[in-house]
């Protein structure tokens, strides 16, 4: 694969890459690393798996993966305890090999590393350096308190830039949440002595209930093992407004996880409802905002295509 071709592959279902320039060079050295770090909470849904998905084009392209799961993060965040954390840590590594990164990827338990002399010293160096509005703005769209905040806000994002430090990292990885936290490790970085990272945003997946995001302690979202009964029945009861394609989940997951491998998706309906379409992305998006296809027909599609894409997870579990 060129480097053009390569670029375009990593480029394709994100919303941005700081920079491209920069991401030529990357490609460039030798077993070059990609990072990506996950609070291990919940289960595994179709929000992580964009992300996932992403890391799996990027391993494609030659980029030695690293998946940080992030135990001490998820701690700072009230995510439970050190070992209710760490047994969904093992959870979820074991999901994303059944999503489908190689048995290469490295798997690295923040707790590992995060309580060392050297990464604590690099805190305070980048507590010094760092406001407390700006460390506090980074969490934003992260922190579970948005009016009672705590001091581990603070901690939070200092600790995941020196992350990208100790971790090596040429490309960085995340959703538009954590847009900010990235700003701010390239911003500070090289004041602790570290090369600046790649970023790449992912887009956010609106949950089940049309929220703006989904989340498993929201309980609006698909887990990659759900069972097609739980499948089936969380897409029938979910937010699908008839014409609007803007915000709506069922729409988002025809783009993020059919369109992705296929041009057109099959719409099977009796002759008595028009019969059946085959539509590319773009002709389902003018169809449904028109009225041509109703959201029940678009519903059943997306249920039957997602139970048969999540298949190897759950053949993988049993």
């Amino acid at each position: 694969m060129d480097i053009d071709n390569t670029i375009d592959m990593i480029e394709r279902g994100t919303l941005e890459i700081i920079s491209h320039d920069e991401l030529k060079e990357k490609l460039q050295k030798d077993s070059p690393v990609a990072y990506i770090g996950y609070e291990p909470s919940g289960k595994v849904h179709l929000g992580h798996a964009i992300t996932v998905k992403k890391m799996i084009d990027l391993q494609k392209a030659g980029f030695k993966i690293k998946i940080l799961l992030a135990d001490l993060h998820a701690y700072l965040n009230e995510k439970g305890t050190l070992e209710e954390i760490k047994e969904i840590a093992d959870y979820m590594r074991k999901c994303f090999l059944a999503f489908g990164l190689s048995e290469e990827t490295e798997f690295i338990l923040g707790s590992s590393f995060q309580t060392s002399e050297e990464y604590t010293c690099k805190i305070y160096q980048l507590a010094l350096s760092t406001t407390l509005a700006r460390a506090k703005r980074s969490m934003a769209q992260i922190t579970r308190h948005e009016t009672d905040h705590r001091v581990a806000e603070v901690i939070y994002p200092l600790m995941q830039v020196i992350d990208m430090l100790f971790l090596d990292v040429d490309v960085a990885l995340g959703g538009m949440e954590q847009r900010k936290i990235h700003m701010l490790a390239r911003e500070n970085l090289p004041k602790v002595g570290s090369s600046v990272p790649v970023i790449i945003h992912t887009p956010l997946l609106h949950g089940t209930d049309g929220s703006e995001k989904m989340s498993s302690s929201k309980e609006n979202f698909i887990a990659i093992d759900d069972s097609p009964e739980t499948i089936k029945k969380k897409i029938k009861n979910s937010f699908c407004p008839a014409g609007e394609v803007e915000g709506n989940p069922i729409i988002e997951i025809a783009k993020h996880f059919i369109y992705d491998h296929k041009d057109t998706m099959l719409i099977e309906r009796p002759p008595k409802f028009g019969g059946n379409l085959e539509l590319s992305y773009n002709e389902l998006l003018e169809s449904y905002k028109d009225g041509k296809l109703h959201p029940l027909d678009l519903k059943n599609t997306v249920t039957n295509e997602l139970i048969e894409i999540l298949e190897p997870v759950r053949n993988y579990f049993e």
